[in-house]
């Protein structure tokens, strides 16, 4: 898809589903904000959870085995299927052998991938879904779009008019969402009575008793296992448990993560085939439990070679809460009709899509993950989304053609092993070659950047879009800057070495200056070496490989800095998301643990000297000024952003704070012509939480540049308040 047509797709859902989708994300994590805030045992049970899983799917070949054993000696029957073909055709099977003509289902998202109702449909069978959003979806004849909110994109006045033209009613439905339901439970409760076959999905599988977990709201997926006589639960590999003991964490997180709830309506443990009677509803007359028959269908569908797959095997522990989704601030403005491939959506779904249906059903959504981070400490079991989908994007650029225009850009990256990687994505993954040679003659190179026929050029090739201003290079890099300064404090106690990020070294020393004055002035002795950028930008571009380079390469810069105990300051938040989570996949063991020990961001370290003893009283104080403080989201995903607000209400600010999920920036995101649009939407959700006056300060570069866009103003970082010239 070309980038033309990713921009017409994405505002064509915006305009479509942004609405409906954002009410109800915004309303689900507000939710779950709140009800985490006050679970205390959160991050114990996530470990537990997360231990489950990596053992289930380590012992998967002998967890099938054993539930195997278990379904047969109830009584069942179970089916391995090693693809949707394999699957759809024992399912026809089972309906053709029961002599059935109508099948009811709950909610699966296993059987979406299947497609499961189309290839029903096309044999001549009926096919009803119970659950309300899939009700709704099925006579629309669309895709889900949320995982677990299948019509989260439809309003109640869509869904009043759907169903108005669906049904022949003597009175029309009306647009409210009571009446509605009604309607729809009515419909529903009759084709469940009517029906021949229920076929569920299962949230887990206990293997060493057979049993299964639905987790709902509605209660139709018990109705639906055990109103027909016979019951099909189709379920992916991944699902199964060993014991019923291991279920806890799960119900506890499930519910709580995804919905906000402290349990969900309906907690429904099966141990089919049951031993409940039949019921004949048209006569009346219960049949014998013996004509029960229970089938349950393991998908594998591409599933055990994840498991083989050390960088997407992680997805597979993923329980289909989703609470990424709802944290994703371009999810909240698009839903899965854009955020999402053949089956699976949202931060998660590019993974799932990579490993159920290849690469090229991942591509056109992969990169609405900006790697904000924002979803991290939303799963319950601890998945590193941002880095499957960093993977999943290295694996698509690998498999590009070339670029026509590459030779614009020969000898810009070192990644020599991405020859499909395109000029956009080089570009910004190699933006510190970039700054370099800008910053040579940076008044021409400005120049230069600022000229329309240039800024034409940019967009056309490259994707950067013209309705953005390009920073401007300084006359000075920091480094440079530092180099000439003679040190106020030879014989501090303590020394730190100012990390010079990309930004603040080639863009905005000034905030750099202000940072090193700050230390200076508490007497604390600075050193600005030249190190290389983090690795963040080719990381974000899914180069992986020239991350891995730069990572090694600002260790190799740092460690003698490390071995003389000298602290590492970090302004941008995003390098120090890189030194203490991303560096763990990139550098050996030991080289990652003290790059994280030994790094801090600016205000956490000046809280900690306020803590031991240095008396920030000699910085600039205000006297209840009030002040607007945007955190960065990579600030927020490691708890740092209470450091800034703490050192600044303790120089005298009056403080309020945006609680967003992300700025839309996102680095280079908010600069690529196909996002742009999207990237001011996500925007609107902080414009709505920004004073019309006063000081507004962002700790994040890309969220300064947003807010920026915005108002029309320039926006400093706090530190810059905090510098003693600035009295």
């Amino acid at each position: 898809m070309s980038r033309s047509e990713k921009a017409a797709k994405i505002r064509h859902v915006m305009e479509t589903d942004g609405e409906s989708v954002a009410n109800s994300t915004l309303a689900k994590t507000e939710r779950t904000n709140a009800i985490l805030e006050s679970f205390e045992p959160y991050e114990e049970l996530r470990e537990e959870a997360r231990r489950i899983k990596e053992h289930a799917i380590e012992t998967l070949p002998e967890r099938i085995d054993e539930l195997t054993e278990a379904v047969e000696e109830n009584g069942g029957h179970v089916y391995l299927a090693q693809d949707a073909e394999d699957a759809n055709r024992y399912i026809e099977g089972v309906m053709a052998d029961r002599g059935a003509e109508h099948m009811v289902k709950s909610k699966s998202m296993t059987t979406e991938e299947l497609e499961l109702n189309d290839h029903l449909e096309a044999a001549g069978y009926e096919v009803t879904e119970t659950d309300l959003g899939e009700f709704i979806i099925q006579h629309a004849n669309e895709k889900p779009s949320h995982i677990t909110g299948p019509a989260m994109h439809r309003s109640p006045a869509d869904i009043a008019e759907l169903f108005n033209d669906c049904f022949d009613l003597e009175e029309p439905l009306s647009a409210d969402p009571e009446e509605l339901t009604e309607f729809a439970r009515e419909r529903v409760g009759d084709r469940i009575r009517d029906a021949d076959i229920g076929l569920t999905g299962a949230n887990f599988v206990v293997t060493e008793t057979g049993t299964i977990c639905l987790v709902t709201n509605e209660g139709n997926a018990r109705k639906t296992a055990v109103t027909p006589p016979t019951h099909v639960a189709v379920t992916g590999v991944e699902k199964l448990v060993p014991t019923v003991s291991d279920l806890q964490p799960f119900v506890e997180l499930i519910a709580k993560t995804g919905t906000g709830q402290d349990l969900t309506s309906y907690l429904s443990f099966l141990t089919p085939p049951v031993e409940t009677p039949s019921v004949d509803f048209d006569a009346g007359e219960y049949g014998p439990a013996e004509d029960r028959s229970f089938h349950l269908v393991l998908l594998d569908n591409g599933r055990m070679a994840m498991r083989e797959d050390e960088q997407l095997r992680e997805t597979l522990y993923c329980i289909r809460c989703g609470a990424c989704s709802n944290t994703c601030a371009n999810f909240q403005s698009t839903g899965g009709h854009a955020f999402g491939g053949e089956t699976y959506s949202g931060g998660i779904g590019t993974g799932w899509e990579a490993g159920v249906h290849g690469l090229d059903s991942a591509a056109d959504m992969n990169d609405l993950c900006t790697g904000c981070s924002r979803c991290v400490n939303k799963c319950p079991v601890k998945i590193d989304i941002p880095w499957i989908n960093t993977v999943v994007r290295d694996r698509l650029n690998r498999s590009n053609e070339p670029d026509s225009f590459d030779f614009l850009v020969d000898g810009l990256t070192p990644d020599e092993e991405s020859p499909g990687l395109d000029i956009q994505k080089r570009l910004f993954g190699n933006i510190e070659t970039m700054a370099k040679l800008g910053s040579i003659t940076p008044r021409i190179s400005n120049a230069a950047l600022g000229f329309g026929p240039v800024q034409t050029l940019l967009e056309r090739f490259a994707g950067v879009d013209s309705r953005r201003q390009l920073p401007s290079l300084a006359d000075e890099t920091l480094v440079n800057w530092h180099a000439k300064r003679s040190n106020p404090n030879p014989n501090a106690d303590r020394e730190v070495v100012l990390y010079p990020d990309l930004y603040t070294n080639y863009f905005s020393p000034e905030r750099g200056m202000a940072a090193v004055r700050v230390l200076e002035s508490l007497g604390v002795s600075v050193r600005v070496p030249a190190v290389p950028e983090s690795g963040r930008a080719p990381l974000s571009q899914g180069m992986i490989d020239t991350a891995d380079k730069k990572a090694s390469e600002v260790y190799a810069a740092l460690a003698e800095h490390i071995d003389a105990d000298r602290d590492i300051v970090v302004i941008e938040p995003s390098d120090l998301a890189m030194f203490r989570g991303d560096y763990e996949r990139l550098l050996p063991e030991r080289a990652a643990e003290r790059m994280a020990e030994s790094s801090y961001e600016l205000f956490e370290y000046l809280y900690g000297l306020s803590e031991n003893g240095y008396d920030l009283g000699s910085l600039p104080t205000a006297d209840g000024e009030t002040l607007t403080y945007h955190s960065h989201c990579q600030q927020r995903t490691l708890g740092l952003d209470a450091y800034t607000t703490a050192v600044l209400t303790e120089l005298g600010y009056e403080l309020s704070t945006t609680n967003v999920e992300c700025c839309g920036m996102a680095g280079s995101f908010g600069y690529k012509s196909e996002y742009y649009e999207l990237s001011m939407d996500v925007a609107s959700r902080l414009d709505e939480q920004l004073p019309d006056g006063g000081t507004i300060v962002a700790s994040g570069t890309s969220c300064g540049e947003q807010i920026a866009a915005l108002t029309a103003e320039e926006i400093p970082h706090p530190i810059t308040l905090l510098d003693p010239e600035s009295r």
